[in-house]
């Protein structure tokens, strides 16, 4: 029973949260992080979106549990090793989706529930049909970031700007298409997705330098045009240092669990934390 319990865990994958962090990204950005009320309302789009992202991945591995047993490192999870049985994995990841925007209502309102519901329809479309769709299946899951970091705006009642939703949606785009990169580096077109024999390392690296460059455009940009301040521009110095960083281990085939480089990598930690730290004094300080 207590290896079941833990097993149901892991396949609850809570290291994937670190995703969500995301939601923080527009409450941060706007300042209301120091109220009480942004606060609350981000931890609850925070935790909403842990619900949603966990009963996504539950129903995705238990629809992919055949395949990742014939995969070196995905048969090891909970679900394809039988340690938590699939039917029970179907139940739970339902009941997750269903509380999710059930949740998200604490926030007051009908606009988070919304996005988290929208969140939900793209990430089960992305695990039942659009993961098999080339190139649509790149923007899809660079969509399911770009939605997290809106839902954190909607939460607290900040307006996005276009600024803002540029460099969030290039920056996930380089994260998702570094994972294929570094898959098919490490797998070839032998992996478990089916989109891996239609890519080439040439393709992905092309998309991901594209994004790349674009993304340190428009932070560029927004640090020397819309905020005419020295923490602005100092921060571009960190921030290409983590688009640089992270090019270099996808490079190197390290990239395939991009939270793995985010709990692991120390010069990746430490230009994020720098960048932090400048936006940070820039945003609340000065």
């Amino acid at each position: 029973m207590g290896a079941r319990i833990r097993g149901f865990a892991r396949a609850c994958r809570p290291r994937q949260w670190l995703k969500n962090v995301l939601v923080f990204a527009a409450p941060a950005a706007a300042g209301v992080l120091t109220t009480p009320s942004g606060l609350l309302d981000a931890l609850v789009a925070f935790v909403a979106f842990c619900l949603a992202a966990s009963g996504a991945y539950l129903l995705n591995d238990a629809a992919d549990a055949e395949a990742d047993r014939r995969h070196p490192r995905k048969r090891l999870r909970p679900i394809a090793a039988g340690i938590v049985p699939v039917r029970a994995a179907r139940v739970a990841g339902a009941l997750f989706i269903v509380a999710a925007p059930a949740f998200a209502f604490l926030a007051g309102g009908w606009r988070l529930p919304a996005v988290v519901a929208g969140y939900l329809v793209l990430t089960l479309s992305y695990t039942y049909w659009l993961k098999h769709e080339v190139v649509v299946d790149l923007v899809a899951v660079a969509g399911c970031h770009v939605i997290r970091a809106f839902a954190g705006a909607v939460a607290v009642g900040v307006p996005v700007t276009s600024w803002f939703l540029v460099v969030i949606s290039l920056g996930s785009l380089q994260v998702v298409v570094g994972k294929r990169e570094a898959e098919m580096r490490n797998q070839g077109t032998n992996g478990t997705r089916a989109t891996l024999v239609t890519y080439t390392t040439t393709y992905l690296a092309h998309v991901r330098s594209m994004a790349s460059g674009a993304m340190i455009v428009t932070y560029c940009l927004w640090a020397l045009q819309i905020h005419a301040d020295t923490l602005y521009g100092v921060s571009i110095v960190p921030f290409v240092l983590i688009v640089l960083r992270h090019n270099l281990l996808v490079d190197r085939g390290i990239g395939e669990e991009p939270e793995e480089l985010a709990l692991r990598d120390r010069p990746l930690q430490l230009f994020t934390a720098l960048l932090v730290i400048l936006l940070v004094v820039g945003i609340y300080v000065r």
